[in-house]
Order: C-alpha cells, then sequence, then structure tokens
C-alpha cells in the first residue's frame, strides 16, 4: 500500500488529511537542512504520524490519546511501510503521552513541526484572504507571545526545534516557506 493511499483510507477529517500534508512539507524542508539523505523518511513520518487519530477517537475517548503514535506506527508495520527510525519518529511525537523517548534528530523535528503547521493555519485564517502568503514570519514570532492566541498549540514542543540548532524565527521561516510551497493542497 502506498503511503496517501493509506491516509485517506484511516483519516476521514479534511483537515487532518491538510494537516498530514502540512507536516511532511515541514519535514521535508528541515530534513533538507539536517539529514538530508533520509529526506524521504522524514517526510513519510510527516504524512502518516496521525493516521491513528480517527481510529482511536480519543476525542469522545480520552484514554485513547496513550496509544496516539504507537497505533499509528502499527498501521504502518501492518501495511509494510517505514522502518524502525520512522516509527520511532512518530511514536515519539506523542512520548510525553505515550511514554516513547525522543532520541534522534527526526524525533525531535517531528515534535517540532506537528505543532507548528496548526499554529500557521491559525493565523493565516484570521487574515481576510485566508492565504498562507499573507502570513509574515514576523506575525509567526509575534504570535507565539501571545498566549491567548491559538491558546491549545504546544508552544513549548515548536520552541524545542532550538534544541536541534535552529533558532525559533529560522524554523518559522521554513515552515512557513514549507506550507506555501503546498498552499494549493492545503486550501490556503
Amino acid at each position: 500500500m502506498k503511503a496517501k493511499d493509506l491516509l485517506v483510507k484511516c483519516l476521514q477529517t479534511d483537515s487532518l488529511i491538510k494537516h498530514s500534508y502540512a507536516v511532511e512539507a515541514v519535514m521535508r524542508a528541515l530534513a533538507q537542512r539536517l539529514e538530508p539523505e533520509k529526506e524521504e523518511d522524514w517526510a513519510l513520518a510527516g504524512l502518516l504520524h496521525d493516521i491513528d487519530i480517527d481510529i482511536l477517537d480519543y476525542k469522545t475517548k480520552p484514554e485513547q490519546t496513550k496509544y496516539h503514535g504507537l497505533k499509528s506506527a502499527e498501521l504502518m508495520k501492518e501495511n509494510g511501510l517505514g522502518n524502525e527510525y520512522v516509527w520511532q519518529a512518530i511514536k515519539s511525537h506523542n512520548g510525553d503521552v505515550n511514554g516513547t523517548e525522543r532520541k534522534s534528530l527526526m524525533d525531535k523535528a517531528l515534535y517540532a513541526a506537528d505543532p507548528i503547521t496548526g499554529f500557521i493555519t491559525a493565523i493565516a485564517l484570521i487574515y481576510p484572504d485566508k492565504k498562507l502568503s499573507s502570513v509574515k514570519v514576523k506575525s509567526i514570532t509575534k504570535r507565539m507571545k501571545e498566549k491567548s492566541f491559538a491558546a491549545s498549540a504546544n508552544r513549548e514542543a515548536m520552541m524545542s526545534i532550538e534544541e536541534l540548532g535552529i533558532p525559533f524565527a529560522d524554523f518559522a521561516k521554513l515552515s512557513l516557506e514549507a506550507m506555501n510551497s503546498i498552499s494549493d493542497k492545503l486550501g490556503l
């Protein structure tokens, strides 16, 4: 099974599919900077990191949250997609809940990339045209300081990118550019 086939088989929500494509784009850009020889693995981790959300339905069954990431990796294994490196990153992006430690560059990058895509999307949606092209890096860094804006966004996870030697403003720029490159697919 191809990765995109598994994505649409597992996720029923258009917004989750778009989020997956956004994280894939950001992870691909991060890989080009940090580990270019593993770009396809990084992109795959970004694309399929949340494929278990609709299956676990942890929004109505919060106790299922502890399986998020673990189930995604299991689904990938069952469908012959990925490898230990990719599965580890996917499991660890929810490591604070499921107990999987973040060790590799990819683990740490996915942890930061996951929330920034939603954060940037939230910023785009407050503009009249609702387009990523209207978002500026300065807007992203400014909104990070406004705790009431996108209050559920994990700012600690986004800022953790600095542990990889990437200043947050650079990460915001890289992420925005990556998302802009697929803005048609994202509907933004």
